[in-house]
């Protein structure tokens, strides 16, 4: 009969019997030739029309549209889980840090637990820029900002030490002249601060200068540990409070959950299903679309959970969102290219670099394997029009066509086009992992990580108190929300589907899925390594364990 190169479904209603959905994973026919043909389909065919589908092997044309399917098992009930039904209307203040601890108490994990009882510390503050939920911020000081006027006297009075080496700068200069919301009838406080993090001997980082403000002024003095107990701690709130919206938004929703939709709609506009990169790549965009399209409709619409709670909610949201678009750059997705750029390739216990960077390592070798069996030169790269298309869109719809982005807008060689790939697999995988999975983990205990905040920063030192920290956290219905929210963002979903493991066969060819089996042993050995080391250490650091690691942005 000759090669067999497509096949036709159709599927046909039965007398008698209702209107339904069939979810089809794959085709197999042999021949009378005894060969065997492999069809992938994996998506649902819903009415009664004729749907073509092309063997998998090959670089052909697309013959029919592609539709994502699949729903992740969203969990809705999140107050009533977590006991805090009957707090979310509650519009009162905490009174004492014992109250906010009961709530806790029903919802702990062992990390948040560790939280809870060491977040007054300085230590443990500048550990969350290295292992916490945002440690893609935390950068190398080789010169004080303008803006930041900041001593050796005033940070080191013994003058045994000075400014010169060792110290690291958190800027939140995206947040600065937002509007902040509007929360129970009351404004809430969200500042832009910039913060001075000293290594010290026993290579512990911590905070030395805090400025809860962008401009200098009088009325904007810049904090010291040497300062009053309740004025050092309420800076660190307002930095932590900051925190919150800056992860949120920017290294979150926009530099995971946002670019990861970009990619999938262009690979699912441009790229037949029997293309290699769409094999490659389909199963890294699994539920991304829906769980994007839930997080527009709860989280961040005019009525959603972050829309109402966060002190960057509403008009806020959107302008750091475009500040943070504007900043993006290719060096800043690429973790070993912005690990060097930000000057932290010798920063000890930075866990997120050490594992990120073997992931990144273990992912660019496997990627360049499988796109090397398929093109043999830069020329073929060059030529296929599919592939280039996916980029072309991206790089236009993605990244506004801005070349100060360093975002390629076309591939000239195999070694481009297997970097861009390996970008695409990490930040839809591990990236996402480590900025989402530890969200309870440092933010359930919410004066760690509060959501908003109810009063302006001192500004004259010797005002604060523990009264007036209390009465500058957000509220309490305000508190179950936010607690609510980021248990539900990182709790694993029911159909998890570890980094490599891929349960629908898009590659049907022998040396293809040979390679696939040799990338998941790497992953494999390296979860045990991980695991080994984190036995020694205080806080695991589990986000980057390729066993933890979702496939895909999915939730």
């Amino acid at each position: 009969m000759g090669k067999l190169v497509l096949i036709e479904l159709d599927k046909q209603r039965l007398p008698l019997f209702p209107e339904d959905s069939w979810f089809v994973d794959k085709v197999e026919i042999k021949s009378p030739e005894g060969e065997i043909y492999k069809f992938p389909v994996y998506r649902w065919i819903t009415d009664r029309s004729v749907h073509r589908f092309r063997e998998g092997t090959g670089l052909l044309k697309l013959l029919c549209p592609i539709h994502l399917s699949g729903f992740p098992l969203f969990l809705f009930s999140r107050l009533t889980e977590l006991k805090l039904k009957g707090l979310d209307n509650c519009k009162k203040n905490w009174t004492n840090i014992d109250d906010i601890n009961r709530v806790f108490c029903c919802n702990r994990s062992d990390i948040s637990d560790y939280v809870q009882e060491h977040w007054k510390e300085d230590a443990f503050f500048g550990y969350q820029y290295l292992n916490g939920v945002d440690p893609v911020l935390i950068k190398l000081c080789t010169a004080l900002p303008d803006n930041f006027p900041v001593t050796d006297a005033m940070v080191f009075p013994d003058c045994k030490t000075t400014l010169n080496g060792n110290i690291f700068l958190l800027d939140y200069k995206n947040l600065d002249g937002v509007k902040a919301n509007i929360i129970n009838g009351k404004l809430q406080y969200l500042m832009a601060p910039l913060v001075l993090l000293h290594k010290t001997p026993e290579n512990k980082l911590v905070p030395v200068a805090i400025q809860l403000k962008q401009c200098p002024a009088d009325d904007n003095p810049i904090f010291l540990p040497t300062d009053d107990e309740y004025d050092w701690l309420l800076a660190k709130i307002f930095v932590r409070s900051a925190d919150f919206n800056e992860h949120q938004l920017n290294a979150h929703l926009l530099r995971t959950h946002l670019l990861a939709e970009v990619f999938s709609v262009s690979l699912l506009r441009n790229v037949p299903m029997v293309h290699p990169l769409y094999k490659l790549l389909i199963p890294n965009t699994r539920y991304t679309l829906q769980i994007n399209y839930l997080a527009r409709l709860l989280l961040i619409s005019p009525t959603g959970v972050f829309t109402e709670f966060a002190s960057s909610g509403g008009e806020g949201m959107m302008t750091i969102l475009k500040r943070s678009l504007s900043s993006m750059t290719y060096t800043s997705l690429c973790i070993k290219d912005s690990i060097a750029h930000r000057g932290l390739e010798n920063v000890p216990n930075y866990y997120y670099r050490d594992d990120g960077l073997k992931l990144w390592d273990i992912i660019e070798r496997f990627v360049n394997k499988l796109l090397s069996h398929y093109y043999k030169t830069d020329a073929e790269v060059v030529q296929d029009c599919e592939l280039q298309k996916w980029i072309q869109d991206i790089y236009e719809h993605g990244f506004l066509s801005q070349e100060c982005t360093g975002i390629p807008h076309r591939f000239t060689t195999v070694a481009e086009m297997v970097k861009f790939v390996t970008m695409v697999i990490f930040t839809c995988s591990c990236q996402h992992s480590a900025v989402n999975n530890g969200q309870y983990d440092y933010g359930g205990w919410m004066p760690n990580t509060p959501i908003s905040l109810q009063l302006p920063p001192p500004t004259t030192k010797g005002t604060a108190s523990e009264e007036m920290m209390l009465k500058t956290l957000p509220d309490v219905n305000t508190t179950a929300q936010g607690m609510a929210t980021v248990w539900l963002l990182s709790k694993q979903s029911s159909d998890f589907v570890p980094l490599g493991q891929y349960p629908e066969e898009q590659f049907t060819e022998e040396i293809p899925q040979r390679m696939i089996k040799d990338f998941q042993g790497e992953l494999e050995a390296f979860s045990i390594t991980i695991k080994t080391r984190n036995k020694c250490l205080e806080i695991p650091y589990t986000y980057l364990d390729p066993k933890e690691v979702e496939n895909s942005v999915a939730i």
